[in-house]
C-alpha cells in the first residue's frame, strides 16, 4: 500500500471505526487499568490514538502517555488531532517486538487489539513486561472467537473464497481468541496476577457498505495477492464480497445502520507478584 494510500485509510479508519468500535472499547479497556494521576502509561499500537488521547486525561499534567505504533500514517492522523487535557502525548513509531525504552519506565501499558497482530507474540510481551515498573501492570484486549462474530466471519469467509487463500490469513484479527493462549503468553513473559476477562459491547455504525468495504480491504491488504491487485480489481472484490455476505449483514442492518455484537477478551496482568503490592 502506498504512502498516499495508507494515509487516506487510516483517516477513513479514525472517521468511521475509530468513533463506533475503538472508542467504546476504550473506555472499558480503562476500567480494568484504572490509569491514576502521575503515572506514566505507553499505548502500545495506538493507531490513531484512542486509548491514548482518552488515558492522558486520567494522569493529568504530572503524567506521561506515550504512544507507539509501527504505521506511519496511523500516527500521522494520531498527531492531528486535537490534543485531549492532562498529559501530553508523545508518538512514536516502532515496532512492538523491539520497544525503545529503557527498563521499567512505564506503570501501565495498554495494547488494545494489537497484539495479534505482531509479528512476534511472545517477544512483544516479554517486551511489555520489561519496559514496566516492578509493580506496574499492562491490560491487554483481544478479540473473541470468529464464530461469535458471524457478520465478520460472513466477510472473511467470503474474502478468502474471493482471493482463493485460506480463511485465518484474512481473519488475523480474530487470531488469538483463546484466552488460554493470551495467558499462557502472558505468563511465558514473566506476568503475574493475570485475570481474564470476557466483555461484549453492541456496535452502531452507519452506512453499512462502508462497514463491508472497510472490512475487506482492511483484512486483504496484509497479503501480497492483494497488493498486485489494481483499483478496479479491488473494487470488484468488495463486490463480490459484498453480494456472498450480504445475507447475513441483512440480519444486522437497520435502515441506513448496522448493529452488531462484539466481544473481546481483556487481560489485567502484573509486572511482579501480588504480594509486592503489599510491601
Amino acid at each position: 500500500m502506498g504512502s498516499e494510500q495508507a494515509s487516506k485509510a487510516a483517516q477513513t479508519y479514525e472517521n468511521y471505526l475509530g468513533v463506533a468500535i475503538a472508542v467504546p472499547w476504550t473506555r472499558l479497556l480503562l476500567e480494568y487499568g484504572t490509569p491514576r494521576p502521575g503515572e506514566r502509561v505507553l499505548d502500545l499500537a495506538c493507531g490513531t490514538g484512542s486509548v491514548a488521547r482518552h488515558v492522558a486525561p486520567m494522569v493529568g499534567a504530572d503524567g506521561k502517555v506515550t504512544a507507539l505504533d509501527i504505521s506511519p500514517a496511523m500516527l500521522d492522523v494520531a498527531r492531528q488531532l486535537p490534543p485531549p487535557a492532562g498529559a501530553p502525548i508523545q508518538w512514536i513509531e516502532g515496532d512492538a517486538v523491539s520497544l525503545p525504552f529503557s527498563d521499567g519506565a512505564f506503570d501501565v501499558v495498554l495494547c488494545q487489539q494489537g497484539l495479534q497482530f505482531f509479528s512476534d507474540r511472545a517477544a512483544a510481551t516479554r517486551e511489555m513486561r520489561r519496559v514496566l515498573l516492578r509493580r506496574g501492570r499492562a491490560v491487554v484486549s483481544v478479540w473473541g472467537e470468529l464464530s461469535q462474530h458471524p457478520l465478520y466471519q460472513a466477510l472473511f469467509e467470503a474474502t478468502a473464497h474471493q482471493l482463493e487463500v485460506p480463511l485465518p490469513s484474512v481473519a488475523v484479527s480474530f487470531s488469538l481468541s483463546d484466552p488460554e493462549e493470551l495467558r499462557t503468553l502472558l505468563a511465558d513473559a514473566g506476568f503475574s496476577g493475570i485475570e481474564i476477562t470476557s466483555r461484549s459491547l453492541e456496535i452502531h455504525l452507519p452506512a453499512p457498505e462502508r462497514f463491508v468495504q472497510l472490512t475487506v480491504l482492511g483484512a486483504a491488504s496484509s497479503l501480497p495477492i492483494f497488493a498486485r491487485l489494481g483499483e478496479a480489481a479491488r473494487s470488484t472484490l468488495v463486490e463480490a464480497v459484498s453480494q456472498e455476505a450480504n445475507r447475513v449483514a441483512e440480519r444486522y442492518s437497520h435502515g441506513d445502520n448496522l448493529a452488531f455484537p462484539m466481544s473481546a477478551h481483556i487481560a489485567l496482568a502484573y509486572a511482579s507478584s501480588a504480594s509486592a503490592w503489599c510491601g
